[in-house]
């Protein structure tokens, strides 16, 4: 590190008003805030209060005095054959009607809009929309099962939900509708209205006269429309995320609104080095935090064109990426590593088929990049990749470099040093001390968290208390449940997850979830899912169940049937995403003496380690079970 980067990084913690004064001047502001940070309530920080600005304004209105004919969003679908682009104006025009469609459905200041919907330009319309009236967004990704939809539905409360009849993935079709038939069965609340983009793919699913409105027929009443930007005080929320704990119910993570615009202004400029009419392509979906910050909000806030992409790495082939580099000549790239990992199975001619040279970086995050492939992408590509770190509770990165401030020396495997404005320690996972160079820690953090940050979770400021900040007893500390390890040069390393929510590619699912699917068969008494390594996805999820009957199912034929009917159930409760790789099939499992599953344990075991400290094990032929059952399924 050098004093350049350190110099940054000091300021932003000791000079914390002036700094992230510094950063407010980013973007525009109706009201000039009172000051820079109310933290009277600790953990609660409330930054800019008194000010009021609007994110629509920021990413859309304040730009077309001098780019309204640049390209805002290069919409690609790889799926469909379809390519085109809008303008800065023409995305003006079309947030306006769908802000007027949904004042018109009844949507106010604070009520909340549900987006369920794949990779498509209407997706953005309705979030910036949202965002441009007062109202509040979730959008919940398009992978997700009916119950798993419903569940977000009921806890949001949306007036209004807006959906397509279809997403399409590898060149098949993913019919939308009868999910949402069927979420809005299960729930308890559902909304009012529900308005659905009819892309011609599907045409399953059942319609309510009294409940079910077509996007393009309200288009059309609505077109030519001009909505007035609301002026939001910058700590009321812009926007619910749901994300997976260690318990069944999903967290919604609430994000404000000044303090979020400004951490991506900052990050546009700091991090990413994106500017005014260059491009943007972030590989990720909507339905996740990156989809948000960085496909949406975060370039648009820059005045960058953003690339909206419908589609998968390899298809047409493994060249489709760079070929919209060298089309759209983008500038910053960001991806998984996941993804690059799927690349590495293809021909490395695809790097060098095309005109690259208006990349300046490819960023990649959402879990631990692994030395050889930040190797082979950075060599193949000719550009550096920078590793970052952070959480879709951070909005923003917690580990980066940032070549805006500083271009650093980068360390593969390491997404670097604290990014400015978190007070980043690695403590002790049981006494809460400060751990030393080398040493593992888990990666807490000091409030108050910087701007962009979650201020709560939706509804539940006890719960948002008690999860990050009651880690460590005596300590108010940010835990974000991971471990961490820094070297003697200052860079960090991040090595994995300290609770039972495991990474499938940069997607974050709690085991606790997927083991209530499994327990909702008949036939089982109770499973432990553990997420084990995975060359591919970085982890994927393994089940451990328990039948009712054993007896039953001593035939490998009945196994095999039942575990079939399990991925199944995991299929329509959670989606796909959250489907184990196997089933192992045990009488029992190993639990202390207290009746606690001994997850570490089995997860050791699946990867084929030691089981570890066993000494609170209650019945040792828990673990053989478990050590047998998985050299069985190796042996096959």
């Amino acid at each position: 590190m050098t004093e350049s980067y350190r110099e940054f990084y000091r300021r932003s913690l000791e000079d914390r008003d002036g700094f992230w004064r510094e950063q407010a001047a980013l973007i525009d502001w109706q009201r000039p805030f009172d000051r820079v940070l109310d933290y009277g309530r600790p953990p609660f920080a409330r930054w800019y209060p008194g000010g009021t600005t609007n994110l629509c304004h920021n990413a859309v209105d304040r730009h077309l005095a001098a780019r309204a004919n640049q390209p805002a969003i290069a919409y690609i679908s790889t799926e469909t054959g379809v390519e085109r682009t809008y303008s800065y104006a023409q995305l003006y025009d079309e947030v306006n009607v769908c802000a007027a469609m949904l004042q018109a459905l009844g949507v106010g200041r604070g009520d909340r809009v549900l987006i369920y919907m794949p990779m498509v330009p209407e997706a953005l319309f309705a979030m910036l929309a949202t965002v441009r009236i007062g109202a509040i967004h979730s959008v919940v990704f398009g992978g997700f099962a009916s119950h798993s939809l419903a569940a977000r539905i009921d806890d949001a409360r949306p007036t209004v939900m807006i959906t397509a009849d279809a997403g399409m993935r590898m060149g098949k079709i993913i019919a939308y509708r009868p999910l949402v038939e069927e979420a809005l069965r299960l729930a308890q609340h559902p909304p009012a209205k529900v308005v659905t983009l009819d892309r011609g793919l599907d045409r399953s699913g059942g319609r309510s006269a009294e409940r079910d409105l077509d996007y393009a027929v309200l288009h059309r009443e609505h077109s030519g429309a001009r909505v007035p930007v609301a002026w939001i005080e910058s700590n009321e929320p812009s926007y619910i995320l749901y994300t997976s704990g260690t318990t069944g119910t999903p967290k919604g993570v609430q994000h404000d609104t000044g303090g979020y615009a400004v951490a991506l202004a900052a990050s546009m400029k700091h991090i990413y080095c994106g500017g005014p009419g260059e491009t943007y392509f972030a590989t990720s979906d909507i339905g996740w935090v990156v989809g948000h910050s960085y496909i949406v909000y975060g370039p648009l806030i820059a005045g960058m064109t953003t690339v909206v992409y419908e589609g998968v790495p390899i298809r047409p082939d493994a060249g489709i990426w760079w070929r919209i580099v060298e089309q759209y000549k983008v500038a910053v790239m960001f991806s998984a590593p996941t993804a690059i990992r799927v690349l590495k199975k293809h021909d490395p001619a695809y790097l060098r088929k095309y005109d690259l040279s208006s990349l300046k970086n490819l960023f990649l995050a959402g879990e631990p990049l692994d030395e050889p492939t930040a190797r082979w992408i950075s060599d193949g590509l000719g550009r550096s990749v920078i590793d970052h770190y952070w959480q879709t509770e951070t909005g923003w990165s917690i580990l980066a470099a940032y070549p805006g401030v500083e271009v650093t020396p980068l360390k593969h495997g390491s997404p670097s040093f604290p990014a400015y404005g978190y007070d980043l320690r690695l403590l002790h996972e049981t006494t809460g001390a400060e751990v030393g160079d080398n040493e593992k820690g888990v990666v807490a953090l000091a409030p108050p968290l910087p701007p962009g940050c979650l201020t709560t979770i939706w509804g539940q400021d006890e719960r948002f208390v008690k999860t990050y900040f009651g880690s460590f007893p005596g300590k108010l500390m940010y835990s974000t449940f991971d471990w961490g390890i820094r070297d003697t040069d200052g860079y960090y390393f991040i090595l994995g997850r300290t609770d039972d929510v495991i990474n499938v590619a940069g997607h974050r699912l709690g085991t606790r979830e997927i083991e209530e699917a499994v327990c909702g068969h008949a036939d089982i008494a109770e499973a432990a899912v553990v997420g084990i390594q995975d060359p591919v996805k970085g982890q994927v999820p393994v089940a451990f169940a328990v039948a009712k009957d054993a007896a039953r199912f001593s035939d490998p034929r009945e196994r095999a049937a039942l575990e079939h009917e399990l991925l199944a159930l995991v299929d329509q409760q959670i989606g796909a995403i959250g489907r184990p790789a196997r089933v192992h099939f045990v009488t029992m499992l190993p639990k202390t003496r207290s009746g606690k599953v001994l997850r570490r344990s089995i997860q050791a075991l699946a990867e084929g380690r030691e089981p570890g400290d066993l000494t609170t094990l209650d019945d040792p032929s828990g673990i053989e079970q478990i050590r047998t059952a998985v050299a069985e399924a190796t042996s096959r």
